[in-house]
């Protein structure tokens, strides 16, 4: 009877893991499909006393929905319980959720209905109905709630005068080119109470304001301002200056003579703590700085040759300062005291398994908030306790768990000049090797991958996965993260050791036995459309398809139709310069045209003012009169520097994925025919 009963045990154990076995062989691969279905936590803030998070949840339209951006609700979840409660929810768009400061009631963004313009809203915790709080003529763009609650500051531009209505009425608004510009005014919105609201009171006037934040008593804020409204000026030409409410006096408080990030007052107002530029030629904020508020010399508290970026900065008290930083594929959260020189990390997200962002704290300071991600899981509210692991709280893709994802790890290898890279790997689903390669190449290039969920419709990774593919995404140098020297890399040098550090990752693949040569691919947006296009001209050899997504082409011409040239000018191609303008020409891959032997898919926006749509007609026009054969380009009517509305991003998903199969993994002839052009049976089937 033993021996039968020890039998029956190690049957009903092997049935089991032969059930288990046959159920994980059952999950399906992460699949596009399944991309365009996912939902992420896009802000996440806890409230005053700790108990709750506030946030919104993202979600891409169905094709079948009128063309638009992605909807956002807006969600609550009890830090304890973790349970969810949604507060507006639907096809609705919310943004900017911000706690009033007695924790009673939540506030965000929103244009509802056949309402004209963006609004504050408000709406009690204990629930009811929602309450604008403002009335301006324009879109409210930003806002800050009054420590004293009476009252909040909005940031907004200036309303068209009646003149110029008449005129756009008769159609002779015309486009006075950088000039006809409209300011973004800081206004005061009294808060008297339920009823009718008093009009907001303008406090500036003649000067752009990006972004204001209270002194704790009320009386003052700190404003990133520039002169005039352009995106230019906001990347390069920010100051933080002091405005006095009851005067209205502005005075200049801090010129970082570089790139300008987050700010944020010390709880007894003495000094204001902020992230910036090193130096004008830095790519990035990188630099924790603190001054006086009654003005001074800064002082630069980042440690000497520190291997990161700060990000963000938050007082912990009025001695000591926490902040976010980059480093490498993780996030840190360090503190250091106001004297400087007492770094200490307080959470590290290698050790927590996460990459943490947008940190939020309550107001005891015992309790955080982050909106957080991992390789198998898009970005979730956190909560964190100040002593143990940051703890998920909210759960917005449970279906996730049912998909067999590529196993995604971190690698390092030696460039041809012996710098150490690094960068991700996620693996094909089922492990075969050597694998087809697609590499994915970020923007920027002030920009990088962490080592959480990488996957978004320009970029499908997993899905790329799920089809077989080994997935490479590099953090080249100029790649933001690894300190000041890494990023200065490409400083002056746009397609040199930078794009040489993509090829050695790939030879390095290849020489591990992860990937086939003679089956790669390479795709990114923006710089890693440039990229792209670099890969498909001077570096063909090493790849048989490209797909470049709103990429430059011809840096002369790009330097003239961008919207950012000053930022050019300062952070990437360095001083002008028969030299200069010679290398231009050399790094551009319109130069190398005749040499492509990849096959390459362009797209991008009609209406990209960052790099103009004439850089992918350039490219499209040079390879075509090369007699390049397996050349297409595909522009989406209305869409910008990347796609807001979901017919675009659907396109861009699935047409690199149809292009890269082509060409990648089926091997299909350069000279043959080319794939299919209409592919919206994938997403939206005929009726």
């Amino acid at each position: 009877m033993i021996f039968k009963s020890h039998r029956l045990v190690r049957l009903a154990l092997l049935l089991t893991l032969t059930l288990v076995a046959v159920a994980a062989s059952a999950q399906q691969p992460f699949s596009a499909a399944d991309l365009v279905d996912l939902r992420s936590v896009t802000g996440a803030v806890i409230s005053p006393d700790g108990t709750l998070i506030a946030g919104t949840v993202s979600r891409q339209r169905p094709a079948s929905d009128d063309a638009g951006p992605n909807y956002s609700e807006l969600v609550v979840w009890d830090v304890a319980s973790d349970a969810a409660r949604p507060f507006v929810s639907g096809k609705v768009s919310i943004r900017e959720v911000q706690w009033s400061p007695d924790g009673r009631r939540i506030s965000f963004l929103q244009k509802r209905g056949g309402d004209e313009y963006t609004q504050v809203w408000a709406i009690a915790v204990d629930g009811g109905e929602a309450v604008v709080l403002t009335k301006a003529p324009t879109d409210v763009l930003d806002y800050r709630w009054h420590p004293a609650e009476a009252s909040l500051a909005y940031i907004a531009e200036t309303p068209p005068t009646e003149r110029e209505k008449e005129l756009k009425k008769k159609g002779f608004d015309f486009v006075f080119y950088e000039e006809n510009l409209k300011h973004r005014n800081l206004y005061l919105q009294s808060l008297p109470g339920e009823g009718n609201r008093p009009e907001a009171v303008q406090l500036t006037d003649g000067i752009t304001v990006w972004r204001a934040e209270w002194r704790p008593d009320g009386a003052a804020l700190a404003l990133a301002c520039s002169e005039q409204n352009l995106v230019d000026y906001e990347y390069m030409f920010q100051t933080i200056r002091l405005l006095d409410v009851a005067s209205k006096e502005i005075r200049l408080l801090v010129d970082p003579g570089g790139k300008l990030g987050s700010f944020a007052w010390s709880p007894d107002g003495a000094r204001l703590a902020y992230v910036a530029a090193r130096e004008r030629k830095d790519h990035s904020a990188s630099q924790l700085f603190i001054v006086d508020a009654p003005g001074g010399t800064p002082r630069n508290l980042t440690p000497a040759g520190f291997r990161g970026h700060v990000e963000q900065a938050e007082w912990l008290d009025a001695q000591t300062i926490g902040y976010l930083a980059a480093e490498g594929v993780w996030n840190t959260l360090a503190s250091e005291t106001v004297a400087g020189g007492r770094r200490q990390v307080l959470l590290h997200g290698r050790e927590a398994g996460v990459v943490l962002t947008s940190p939020s704290r309550s107001r005891d300071g015992g309790r955080w908030s982050f909106v957080g991600n991992t390789a198998t899981s898009p970005a979730n509210a956190y909560a964190w306790d100040g002593h143990s692991a940051p703890r998920k709280v909210s759960e917005v893709n449970p279906w996730l768990g049912e998909r067999t994802l590529g196993r995604q790890e971190a690698i390092r290898y030696g460039s041809r000049d012996g710098a150490e890279i690094e960068g991700l790997l996620i693996h094909p689903v089922g492990g075969a090797a050597p694998a087809p390669l697609v590499v994915l190449v970020h923007g920027g290039p002030e920009d990088h991958y962490g080592n959480g969920w990488v996957t978004r419709y320009s970029e499908p990774a997993q899905a790329f996965a799920g089809k077989g593919y080994a997935v490479f995404l590099p953090n080249y140098r100029s790649s933001t993260g690894y300190g000041l020297d890494h990023a200065l890399v490409g400083f002056g040098d746009a397609a040199g050791r930078e794009f040489d550090d993509i090829a050695d990752g790939i030879d390095h693949l290849v020489k591990v036995g992860v990937a086939d040569r003679q089956r790669v691919g390479l795709a990114g947006g923006s710089y890693g459309g440039y990229a792209a296009a670099w890969f498909a001209t001077y570096y063909t050899r090493y790849v048989r398809a490209v797909c470049m997504f709103v990429g430059i082409s011809d840096l002369i011409s790009k330097r003239g139709t961008t919207d950012i040239p000053y930022e050019e000018l300062y952070v990437h191609s360095g001083p002008q310069g028969a030299a200069s303008w010679d290398l231009a020409r050399q790094r551009s891959p319109i130069y190398h045209a005749a040499k492509s032997r990849s096959a390459v898919l362009i797209v991008g926006g009609t209406d990209d003012t960052r790099v103009h749509p004439s850089q992918s007609l350039e490219f499209y026009r040079y390879l075509k009169m090369t007699g390049h054969p397996a050349v297409r380009l595909v522009r989406y009517p209305g869409e910008g520097h990347g796609n807001r509305r979901q017919p675009g991003r659907l396109d861009v998903l699935f047409r690199q994925l149809e292009w890269l199969d082509w060409y990648v993994r089926d091997l299909k002839p350069l000279d043959g025919p080319l794939p299919r052009l209409d592919i919206s049976d994938v997403y939206l089937p005929a009726k």
